[in-house]
C-alpha cells in the first residue's frame, strides 16, 4: 500500500540494481533467502488527473491563471473587511468559472481515462499452471509466458521463446513504433524453440538477465540461463529476441514470449512524453494583459485612498456634521485606517479585471470546436471518420502556426507501393492488365500481345523475384498447387511481407507478368516462369546497408551455374557494371525519377567454380571474424559486387494520399516550414520527400548523414552554412540522420540551427521517437520561440504530438495511440490545409478581439466609477447600482461577444483557402500585441471619458431635466452613464463584425432591448427582498425626459464616430492584404463581405459611412450586399463547411 500511495506522489525511487532478473513463468528458487524484484503493472496511463489528485492539481492549474488568483484575494478582503460590494459580486462568479473549467477540463481527461482502460483490458492468453488461462492486459506480471496469434499486437515487451515455425522466428511490423512498415524477423535461442506447445513450456525452467528499461527502441542486452537436465546453457540475447509492445505479428500462426517490460515501462511507453498542460500564446498574452490592468488598478486603488486623505486634511471634510466618527473609529491606527480604505477602493475597482473574459472563452473554445467536427470537408467518406477535437483550449493555436513536423509513413502516404515502370536491356516496359508491354505500344498492338518472355526479360524478372528478403503468408506456404493457376499459368495472388515495401511491389508485379516467387524451402528458392518450376539454392545474401547502398543474393541455377544477383540505387550499380545498355538505362533512371517514382537498378554476374570458392572462402573468414568484422565484409562484399552486367531499372510509386503536395505548397505560401520526422531510411525518405513536393527538384539538397565523430559533423556543418551563404538566392533542403542529429545536437546546436533556419525544408530520417520529440523542442526553445505543430498517425509519433504546442494525430491504419494522444485528429492529411488557413485564421481572429473587446468595455464601465469618487470626496460611494454591477458582463454585454466569437467571418473560407499568404497576416500573435492592445485601452478610457462628461455636462449641477423642476440624483446620473456605456459598447460590437446572421443581429439588438426592459421592470416594482430600493422609478423617470434621449443619441454617435473615420481612412491609406480580400476578388469585385465598414474601389468614404450608418439605422440587410465571383476564382463546389453559412444563394456562387 505504502509503494502505491508513493507512485501515485510520483516518490517510487528508481530501480537500484542496472540489471533486472526474471524468472520465467515465475518459479522462484525455493530456498528463504532470495527477495523478488519488484516490476511496474502493465497499465498503460496517458491521463491527466487521478481520482485523488484532481482537486488540487485542476486548483493549482487554473489559479496560475491572473485573474482568477485576484479575485480569490478580492473575494478574501472582502470577507474581512467592510467593503462597498458584497462579497458575492466576486465569490460566485469566481466559484462559477473554477466549476465550469474543472468539469470541462475533468470531462476530457475522462476520455483519455476511457481510452486507456480499453487497452489495459483488452484480453489475452498467459501460460499458468500447464494450461493457457484468458485475462486481461493489465494483469500481466514480468515473468509470464504470454500467447499471442496472427495480427494481433503485442501486449509487453517479450522475449522470444517459440514460434509454430520449426525454426522459432517469426516476423513482425513495427509500423506504429518507428514507422516502417517492413517485416522483421525475429528468432528465439535453438533451446527454447522446440518449446511449441504449453505442455512442453510448461516443463521450461530458465533464467532471464537483462538490463533496466531503457527507451531506446533498437537497444536491448541479456542473457538466457536454460536448466536442462544436470547442466546450464547461456545463451545471449539481443534486438533480435526482444518483440515490443505495440508490434504487430505477421505470417506466423502464434508465439509464445516471456513478459521482461510491462506497463510504463515498455520501451513504447518509455518514448512516450508526460502529458503536460499546454498553453496557448493567447492565453499568455492575456495573462499579460492582466497584470498591466492590475498594475493600473493597484495606480487608481493608491491615487484615490492618498486624494481621500489630502481632502480630509481639513478638518470640514474630516468629519462632517452629517456623519459624525464614532470614539472606536478616531481612536483606531491610522495605518490600519490607510490599509482599510485602500482595499475598499480595491474592491470598488476590481471589476477592471474582466473574471467573465475566461467564462466566455471557456465557452467560446468548448462551443467553437465543434465547428471542427460538423465540417463536412474534413470529413473523410472512405473511412467514415470526421475530425475529432480531444482538447479545445488550443483552437487559435491552429492559426498560429510557424512550423510543422510531419511524420512520413501513414502520414504522408498510404503505406502502398505500386510498380509503374521498367527498363529492361535498354527498352522501357509498363505493366498494362498484368502484361509487360513496350514504351510506344499498348495491349491491342500486335506486337504488344506476347505469349512468352524474351531471355533478357525473364532474366530480369528472375533476379527481381530472387534477390530480395520476401516472405509468403505461412497460410500459402505449403506449395501452390493445380487450383491456384489461372488459365494463361499466372499465379493467383500471393501474400507476400517483405523486409521493404519496394521489394513486396516489384515481386507482386513480377508475379503478374509470369514470373512468380512461390516461396522457400530449407536453403531453396522457388519460381515459376509462365508456369514452369524451378528451383535455385541460396548459397549467400550480401544485407543491404546504407554505405553501399545496394544488396544480393548468391544462388545456384538448376543446372548448377553459380549466379550473383544485385539491386540498388543507380548511383551505386552503374559505377560498378560493366556491360548492359548503361547510358539507355541512365537516362530512363532519370526519367523515372522526374516523375518521382522510387528507383533500382538490377544487374548480374556468372561465377566461374573458382571463383566462387574464392568468393566463399572469403565470406566465411569475414563472417567469423571477432575482430573489424563490419570492415571486412565491406571489403568482401566490393570484391564481390563488380564488373556487374546491367539487367535493366524499375520504377516503383509510393503511392502518396491524396493533395499532400498541394497541402505542404499552401502551407509554404502561408508561412509555414515543413519538417519531415521519420524513422524510414535515408533513400526511401528523399524519394518521398520529392514525390510529395517537400522537396522541389529546383533545390539544393544538403546532407548531414552518416557521421560518427564530432569533429567531422561540426566541418560538415561549417561548409554547409558556408554553401547557404555563398549560394543565398536558390532555395535549400537539408537531409540529417538520427546519428549526425544526435552529434548536432551535443556540442553545435547553434550551428545546427542556424543551417536548418536557412534552408526551405528540413528531411530528418532515422529518427527515434525521442529525437522527434528533441527536435520538436529544440524549435520551440529557439530565440524566436516560434509556434510549432506536430503530426503523425503510429505510436512513434506520440512524444512529438506532446511536445509541440499543437499536436494533431491521424486515423490511420496503425493503431489509435496518435489519435489517443493528439490534441485534434483528422483523418488524411490533405485536411491539414483548412485545419489552419481556415479554421485556424477564424479561432484567432475571433478569440482576439474577443480578449481586447473584453478588457475594452471593462475599461469603459470601470473608469467612470474613478471619475465619480472626484465628485463624492472619495468617499467610495458607487457610481451604478449593485445589481447593474452584477449584470453588466453577465447579461447585459455577454452575448454579443460571444456570437461573435463563435460564428465571425471577417473573410470568406474559400478566399482563405485559395490565398494562403493571408495566413501571416496574423502570425507572431499580430493582433494581441502592444499596439492593439494600446488601441483598445486607450479607446476604453476616452469612451469612458466622454460618457461620464457628457452626462455631467448635461445634468450640470442646477439643471432640472423634468417639466415639473425636478432634480436628478446620483442615481439617477450613474443610471445615464450605464446606458450610453451598454448601448456604445454593443454598437461598438456590431462596428466589429463583418458576418452577420440573424443570431447575431437577435443577441446584438436585442441585449440593448433586454437593458432597457429590464430596467423598467426592475425599477417599477418595490421587491420586498432587498434591503434597499435606491432605483425605484428611478429609470422611467430617466427616460421621461427628452433631452436624456437626444443625449443618449449625441453621446453614442461622439464616442464611435472617430472609430469609423480611422477604420475608413486605415482601409483606404494602408490597407492590409487581407483587407483587399475583403475588398476586391475579382474585377467588379466582392462589394462587401458583409462588412459595415468595407467598399468596393471607385467608392467613396462617404458612401462608406452612408451605407454603415444605414445599417445602424437598421435600413440595410444581408441580403442586399452583394457577393460577385468570376469563373475563374476558385470557388471549392464540394465545400460543405458549417462555416459557409452565408446568406448568399448558391446560384450566385
Amino acid at each position: 500500500m505504502l509503494r502505491w500511495i508513493r507512485q501515485q506522489l510520483g516518490f517510487d525511487p528508481p530501480h537500484q540494481s542496472d540489471t533486472r532478473t526474471i524468472y520465467i513463468a515465475n518459479r522462484f528458487p525455493q530456498n528463504g533467502h532470495y527477495i523478488p524484484q519488484k516490476f511496474a503493472e502493465n497499465r498503460i496511463i496517458s491521463s491527466k488527473y487521478t481520482v485523488w489528485n484532481f482537486i488540487p492539481k485542476n486548483l493549482f492549474e487554473q489559479f496560475r491563471r491572473v485573474a482568477n488568483f485576484y479575485f480569490l484575494i478580492i473575494f478574501l478582503v472582502q470577507l474581512m473587511i467592510d467593503t462597498p460590494t458584497s462579497p458575492i459580486t466576486s465569490g460566485l462568479p469566481l466559484f462559477f468559472v473554477i466549476t465550469v473549467t474543472a468539469i470541462k477540463q475533468g470531462y476530457e481527461d475522462w476520455l483519455r481515462h476511457k481510452a486507456d482502460n480499453e487497452v489495459n483490458g483488452a484480453p489475452v492468453y498467459v501460460v499458468r499452471s500447464g494450461g493457457l488461462v484468458k485475462t486481461r492486459s493489465k494483469n500481466i506480471r514480468v515473468g509470464d509466458i504470454v500467447r499471442v496469434a496472427k495480427d494481433e499486437t503485442f501486449p509487453v515487451d517479450l522475449v522470444l521463446l517459440s514460434s509454430d515455425r520449426v525454426d522459432g522466428s517469426c516476423h513482425v511490423t513495427t509500423a506504429s513504433l518507428d514507422g516502417e512498415t517492413n517485416l522483421k524477423t525475429h528468432v528465439a535461442v535453438p533451446e527454447t524453440a522446440v518449446l511449441q506447445s504449453v505442455a512442453n513450456l510448461d516443463t521450461l525452467v530458465a533464467v532471464i538477465e537483462c538490463q533496466q528499461p531503457e527507451a531506446d527502441l533498437y537497444r536491448f542486452v541479456g542473457r538466457i540461463t536454460i536448466s536442462h537436465q544436470i547442466e546450464e546453457i547461456v545463451r545471449p540475447l539481443g534486438p533480435e529476441s526482444l518483440l515490443l509492445r505495440g508490434a504487430r505479428l505477421k505470417n506466423t500462426k502464434e508465439i509464445f514470449g516471456v513478459a521482461v517490460y510491462t506497463g510504463m515501462e515498455t520501451k513504447m511507453a518509455l518514448n512516450y512524453k508526460s502529458k503536460s498542460q499546454k498553453r496557448s500564446a493567447v492565453e499568455k498574452s492575456m495573462n499579460s494583459f492582466l497584470i498591466i490592468y492590475l498594475i493600473i488598478l493597484l495606480f487608481e486603488a493608491v491615487l484615490s485612498t492618498i486624494l481621500k486623505y489630502a481632502w480630509q486634511a481639513e478638518e470640514k471634510w474630516d468629519e462632517p456634521w452629517y456623519d459624525q466618527k464614532t470614539e472606536h473609529e478616531r481612536n483606531s491606527s491610522k495605518i490600519l485606517r490607510f490599509i482599510s480604505d485602500f482595499l475598499a477602493f480595491l474592491v470598488l475597482y476590481n471589476f477592471i479585471i474582466p473574471i467573465s473574459l475566461y467564462v466566455t472563452v471557456e465557452m467560446q473554445k468548448f462551443l467553437g470546436s465543434f465547428f471542427i467536427g460538423w465540417d463536412l470537408d474534413l470529413y473523410h467518406e472512405e473511412t467514415n471518420q470526421r475530425a475529432q477535437v480531444n482538447t479545445s483550449d488550443l483552437n487559435e493555436e491552429l492559426g498560429q502556426v510557424e512550423y510543422v513536423f510531419t511524420d512520413k509513413t501513414g502520414t504522408l502516404t498510404e503505406n502502398e507501393m505500386q510498380f509503374r515502370e521498367c527498363s529492361i536491356n535498354g527498352i522501357k516496359y509498363q505493366e498494362i492488365n498484368g502484361k509487360l508491354v513496350p514504351e510506344g505500344l499498348t495491349e491491342d498492338s500486335p506486337d504488344g500481345i506476347r505469349l512468352s518472355l524474351m531471355k533478357e526479360e525473364e532474366l530480369f524478372l528472375k533476379a527481381v523475384c530472387l534477390c530480395h528478403t520476401v516472405h509468403i503468408s505461412a497460410d500459402q506456404t505449403d506449395g501452390i498447387g493445380d487450383g491456384h493457376w489461372r488459365a494463361n499459368g499466372i499465379v493467383s495472388q500471393l501474400e507476400y511481407y517483405a523486409s521493404s515495401p519496394d521489394e513486396k511491389a516489384l515481386v507482386e508485379a513480377a508475379s503478374r507478368v509470369g514470373v512468380v516467387f512461390t516461396g522457400t524451402n530449407g536453403e531453396g528458392m522457388e519460381v515459376k516462369s509462365l508456369g514452369k518450376p524451378e528451383r535455385f539454392k541460396l548459397l549467400h545474401v550480401l544485407e543491404f546497408d546504407p554505405n553501399r547502398r545496394r544488396m544480393s543474393v548468391i544462388v545456384e541455377s538448376p543446372s548448377g551455374e553459380k549466379l550473383l544477383f544485385t539491386k540498388g540505387a543507380e548511383s551505386s550499380i552503374l559505377p560498378h557494371s560493366r556491360g548492359g545498355e548503361i547510358d539507355k538505362t541512365r537516362i530512363h533512371v532519370d526519367e523515372f525519377a522526374l516523375k518521382g517514382l522510387r528507383t533500382l537498378c538490377v544487374a548480374y554476374r556468372r561465377f566461374t567454380a573458382e571463383e566462387y570458392q574464392e568468393i566463399d572462402r572469403r565470406l566465411h573468414e569475414a563472417r567469423t571474424a571477432l575482430q573489424q568484422r563490419e570492415e571486412r565484409l565491406a571489403d568482401v562484399f566490393n570484391f564481390i559486387e563488380k564488373d556487374l552486367e546491367l539487367l535493366g531499372a524499375t520504377g516503383v510509386e509510393d503511392k502518396l494520399q491524396d493533395k499532400v503536395q498541394e497541402t505542404i505548397e499552401a502551407l509554404r505560401l502561408a508561412g509555414i516550414k515543413v519538417w519531415v520526422l521519420t524513422g524510414d531510411k535515408h533513400e526511401t525518405a528523399v524519394s518521398v520527400s520529392l514525390s510529395c513536393g517537400h522537396f522541389h527538384r529546383t533545390m539544393n539538397i544538403l546532407e548531414l548523414v552518416q557521421h560518427k565523430s564530432d569533429s567531422t559533423c561540426a566541418e560538415q556543418l561549417r561548409q554547409l552554412a558556408r554553401r547557404i551563404k555563398d549560394d543565398h538566392v536558390i532555395q535549400h533542403g537539408l537531409v540529417v540522420d538520427g546519428t549526425s542529429l544526435s552529434l548536432a545536437l551535443r556540442e553545435h546546436e547553434k550551428l545546427f540551427m542556424e543551417v536548418c533556419r536557412n534552408c526551405s525544408a528540413v528531411l530528418c530520417c532515422r529518427m527515434a521517437p525521442l529525437q522527434k520529440a528533441k527536435v520538436v523542442r529544440l524549435l520551440k526553445t529557439s530565440p524566436e520561440k516560434p509556434i510549432t505543430l506536430a503530426i503523425g498517425d503510429g505510436a512513434n509519433d506520440v512524444s512529438m504530438i506532446q511536445e509541440a504546442h499543437v499536436g494533431i494525430g491521424i486515423m490511420g491504419k496503425e493503431g489509435r495511440q496518435a489519435v489517443r494522444n493528439s490534441d485534434y485528429a483528422i483523418a488524411r492529411f490533405k485536411f491539414l490545409s483548412k485545419l489552419l488557413l481556415v479554421h485556424g485564421h477564424f479561432y484567432y481572429i475571433r478569440i482576439a478581439t474577443l480578449v481586447q473587446y473584453f478588457f475594452y468595455k471593462n475599461v469603459c464601465f470601470i473608469t467612470p466609477q474613478f471619475l465619480y469618487q472626484f465628485f463624492c470626496l472619495f468617499s467610495q460611494q458607487t457610481l451604478y447600482d449593485s445589481v447593474y454591477l452584477t449584470l453588466y458582463n453577465i447579461s447585459f454585454t455577454s452575448l454579443p461577444i460571444l456570437m461573435y466569437s463563435l460564428f465571425e467571418q471577417h473573410v470568406h473560407p474559400h478566399v482563405l483557402q485559395s490565398k494562403p499568404t493571408l495566413y501571416r497576416d496574423i502570425r507572431k500573435n499580430a493582433l494581441l500585441g502592444f499596439k492593439p492592445f494600446l488601441y483598445w485601452t486607450i479607446l476604453g478610457f476616452s469612451h469612458a471619458f466622454v460618457f461620464f462628461y457628457g452626462s455631467y455636462l448635461l445634468m450640470g449641477e442646477d439643471t432640472s431635466l423634468l417639466g415639473n423642476g425636478q432634480m436628478f440624483g446620483n442615481w439617477t446620473f450613474g443610471t445615464l452613464v450605464f446606458t450610453v456605456m451598454v448601448i456604445t459598447v454593443t454598437v461598438k460590437m456590431a462596428l466589429e463584425t463583418h458576418f452577420w446572421t440573424w443570431i447575431n443581429h437577435f443577441v446584438t439588438w436585442g441585449s440593448i432591448v433586454f437593458y432597457f426592459l429590464f430596467s423598467l421592470f426592475y425599477g417599477g416594482i418595490i421587491w420586498p427582498f432587498l434591503h434597499t430600493q435606491d432605483m425605484y422609478f428611478v429609470f422611467v423617470q430617466l427616460l421621461s425626459s427628452g433631452s436624456v434621449w437626444f443625449a443618449i443619441i449625441i453621446i453614442v454617435v461622439t464616442c464611435l464616430f472617430l472609430d469609423v473615420v480611422k477604420k475608413v481612412l486605415c482601409r483606404h491609406l494602408q490597407p492590409t492584404s487581407t483587407e483587399k480580400a475583403q475588398l476586391t476578388e475579382t474585377g467588379s469585385g466582392i462589394n462587401c463581405l458583409d462588412s459595415m465598414c468595407c467598399f468596393s474601389d471607385g467608392e467613396t468614404a462617404c458612401a462608406s459611412v452612408r451605407r454603415m450608418l444605414e445599417r445602424l439605422m437598421g435600413r440595410c440587410s444581408p441580403t442586399r450586399v452583394s457577393r460577385s465571383w468570376s469563373s475563374s476564382d476558385p470557388y471549392y463546389t464540394n465545400d460543405r463547411s458549417i462555416l459557409t453559412l452565408s446568406t448568399m444563394d448558391s446560384p450566385t456562387c
